[in-house]
């Protein structure tokens, strides 16, 4: 029996897993850290803008267990905030046994505390790999979905230092690029000066440490706005940001607050004096990164080149997905991309031709484009998404992003990709 083994378990290698072990493989899912969904444990954010159609797409291509558990377990749907439409918020607390329970009952074996140190390969090909304490685990074919934050030494480096984030580097060691260890040669992205890496675009404040009016409102209505002082406004935070449909204007010069369980607080760092001399924040505490003060987690240092079917560049039996893949933000990018990686993990066990998703589908494009503006210095710079920045505006351009699910659906059956990742392969 074809074996595939993906390595992280966040959004990406979730849906890897899923799509992989549905096309008939059995699967391995290794996961660093105690718990599955990475970033998902503190993000929450779908639906918003054209991550809807790339929800729907996914969907409509047979992949749609992921997306179904997000809408099953969102605290908000429908919310607007600042450059953003039609939103739902996940509850981020909630989420991940649900998503846990889903992947095993596709039959998924997942090890978690398990972080992968090394790779065996012979020649172009990975043969097994060696975890913490020396056990060796083999596979015929492998899933990078390890992301691109950690360790401590990036954040030192190349951040504001470490923060003790969703990623716990120092309880459960750093991330380990399996790509990397193949010898591979990863891309990094970079900020806007031009220095390496991006901070993530947001902190969690406990909702319980704000003043009763703005949780009230956060219950209601899933969002808060909040006016920051002259003086405290800090515009050149923004192009720090991972996700820069959020380094707009609006993000400095107010408090954007989401209700995903806890109060999500829509920035990168925030010093925590300053912070409380605001009406309703006198108290406030952050929940992660727990020194949100100075800040936060580090990512885009240790991209995969890989090809539009997510095949890693010279190796044979590597694909990857997520971050890792391509400079991309957001759980519904990171999910489309852990489809094709598993699906097309399959597909090469079975030496069947791998899938490129059309151009005519957001998802297709958006996959293209990426790796497109990828291999410029400009495009290093940039950051890629569904939900706003420049690829939201291509995606209008293009005549891609819809809210119509009819619509969708027939240009995934017109693209011959209808149930695609529902389909057993072996």
């Amino acid at each position: 029996m074809i074996k595939v083994v993906v390595i992280g378990g966040g959004w990406a290698g979730c849906a890897a897993a899923l799509s992989a072990a549905t096309a008939g493989a059995q699967v391995l899912l290794l996961e660093r850290t105690d718990l599955l969904l990475g970033t998902g444990l503190v993000g929450g954010i779908f639906r918003n803008n054209g991550r809807y159609t790339g929800a729907e797409e996914a969907i409509a291509m047979g992949g749609g267990d992921i997306f179904v558990a997000m809408d099953a377990n969102a605290r908000h749907k429908g919310i607007q905030f600042p450059g953003h439409n039609h939103a739902s918020l996940y509850d981020v607390i909630t989420m991940e046994p649900l998503v846990k329970k889903i992947v095993q009952n596709y039959g998924v074996e997942i090890k978690t505390q398990t972080r992968v140190v090394d790779v065996v390969k012979y020649g172009k090909k990975i043969q097994s790999l060696i975890i913490d304490g020396g056990e060796e685990i083999k596979g015929d074919v492998f899933v990078d979905a390890t992301g691109t934050a950690g360790s401590m030494g990036n954040c030192l480096t190349y951040g504001n230092g470490c923060a003790m984030c969703v990623m716990r580097c120092p309880a459960f060691g750093p991330r380990v690029s399996v790509t990397g260890k193949a010898e591979v040669k990863e891309i990094m992205g970079r900020k806007v000066d031009g220095s390496f890496g991006a901070m993530s675009g947001s902190c969690k404040l406990k909702k319980e440490s704000l003043s009763k009016e703005i949780r009230d409102q956060l219950e209601k209505n899933g969002m808060v706005v909040v006016p920051v002082p002259e003086t405290l406004q800090k515009f050149s935070s923004l192009g720090k940001k991972a996700c820069t449909q959020y380094a707009v204007a609006e993000y400095a010069v107010n408090l954007v607050l989401l209700d995903t369980g806890h109060a999500k607080l829509m920035t990168s760092y925030f010093p925590i004096e300053d912070l409380r001399t605001i009406p309703g924040f006198e108290q406030a505490r952050y929940e992660d990164p727990y020194a949100g003060s100075v800040g936060n987690s580090v990512r885009y240092l240790g991209i995969a080149p890989c090809a539009n079917t997510l095949k890693v560049d010279s190796m044979e039996n590597l694909f990857c997905c997520g971050e890792k893949s391509a400079i991309l933000v957001g759980h519904t990018e990171a999910a489309i991309t852990g489809l094709l990686a598993g699906h097309n993990a399959v597909r090469h066990c079975l030496d069947m031709e791998y899938l490129e998703l059309p151009r005519t589908l957001a998802s297709g494009d958006f996959i293209a484009f990426v790796h497109e503006k990828m291999q410029s210095e400009e495009g290093l710079r940039m950051r890629y998404t569904f939900s706003g920045s420049v690829y939201f505006e291509r995606m209008k351009e293009m005549s891609l992003y819809s809210t119509d699910r009819a619509e969708i659906q027939k240009r995934v059956c017109n693209a011959g990709l209808n149930n695609i990742y529902n389909r057993c392969l072996v």
